[in-house]
């Protein structure tokens, strides 16, 4: 199988294109700068030049392909404005499979978000869980629009879309997103928590995934990837046998936490600060998927979320992100 990769030189396209090649199957990947190139050769893809904007050239680079792996996208929960987080996941996405059917591809695999599923606060996500109705981020917002955009062109153009949602995605190479947190605990001695319930995936059945997704998939459903489910408490118990750290934890009242959630726009400096309305909206909701219709359905063996730990404390301290002290 020959396969096209969009953003393939993130840290989710990357692994991506890694499994695919691993699996002895070609890949092309396309590559906005000389930087994209680099990365996507290096991961074992050949690197064609184009832009998610073009869908003219996008549709000449996808041609020859079996399948499309629409991975680029952006994931921001603080970006100054949304318009480029809206063009990106919503556009971008309605684009993608339009050059697909241009260049006569059959099968995209769309990378959305398990946040797209919208379910209700306490509630267990699955890929049918109704909708909220409301979004907590324009994140969560941009990429269920980007499906329902997706799923649209896909039915008009007769393409077999399948769409995976992976949960909050960790492993060796990511220091940004929800990885902050992890990195804060695991390099304080006192850390400042509140309570919350988040769900894990490792990188690298996170590839895995896309790819079963790819070959297994029923064109037009969902498949939430999601290895683990946990509290912030017992997060910090997993990551002092791991590390010793954090010794000391000061849990904040999440009654204080909403209550400050509009002042977070005081520290809301820097395009895709850590901080903002929608992380903390985000992290007082909680989420907790159910990844196993992936098992079920896709045959996705998960890791353990220790195995998963592992690797990022062994990947931070050979990087200097860890203190040896906390060993």
């Amino acid at each position: 199988m020959t396969a096209f990769v969009t953003g393939g030189s993130g840290f989710v396209g990357g692994a991506v294109i890694r499994a695919l090649v691993g699996e002895g199957r070609q890949v092309r990947a396309l590559a906005r700068s000389d930087a994209a190139a680099i990365a996507v050769t290096g991961c074992g893809a050949e690197a064609v030049p184009g832009d998610l904007r073009d869908r003219g050239a996008l549709a000449a680079r996808m041609r020859g392909s079996e399948v499309v792996f629409h991975v680029a996208g952006l994931s921001r929960l603080c970006p100054r404005g949304p318009g480029e987080l809206y063009a990106t996941n919503v556009d971008g996405a309605a684009t993608a499979v339009h050059a697909a059917a241009d260049a006569g591809v059959g099968r995209v695999v769309l990378t959305s978000s398990a946040a797209a599923i919208g379910e209700r606060g306490g509630s267990i996500g699955r890929e049918d869980s109704p909708h909220r109705g409301s979004f907590l981020s324009q994140y969560e917002r941009s990429k269920f629009l980007g499906e329902r955009a997706a799923a649209a062109v896909a039915a008009e153009r007769g393409i077999d879309l399948v769409t995976v949602n992976p949960s909050s995605i960790q492993g060796p190479g990511r220091t940004t997103g929800s990885a902050r947190i992890l990195l804060y605990a695991a390099r304080s001695r006192t850390a400042a928590l509140f309570d919350t319930a988040f769900s894990v995936l490792d990188i690298d059945d996170c590839a895995v995934g896309h790819v079963l997704a790819a070959d297994r998939g029923i064109p037009g459903e969902r498949y939430l990837l999601s290895g683990s489910a946990l509290t912030m408490r017992s997060a910090v118990d997993l990551l002092r046998r791991t590390t010793g750290r954090p010794s000391h934890v000061v849990w904040v009242p999440r009654a204080f936490v909403r209550a400050a959630a509009p002042l977070s726009r005081l520290a809301w400096r820097a395009d895709d600060a850590p901080v903002c309305p929608d992380v903390l909206r985000t992290l007082l909701h909680g989420h907790r998927y159910d990844g196993s219709r992936a098992s079920r359905d896709l045959g996705l063996r998960y890791r353990s979320l220790e195995a998963t730990l592992e690797r990022v404390v062994r990947w931070y301290r050979a990087r200097g992100l860890l203190p040896e002290a906390a060993a």
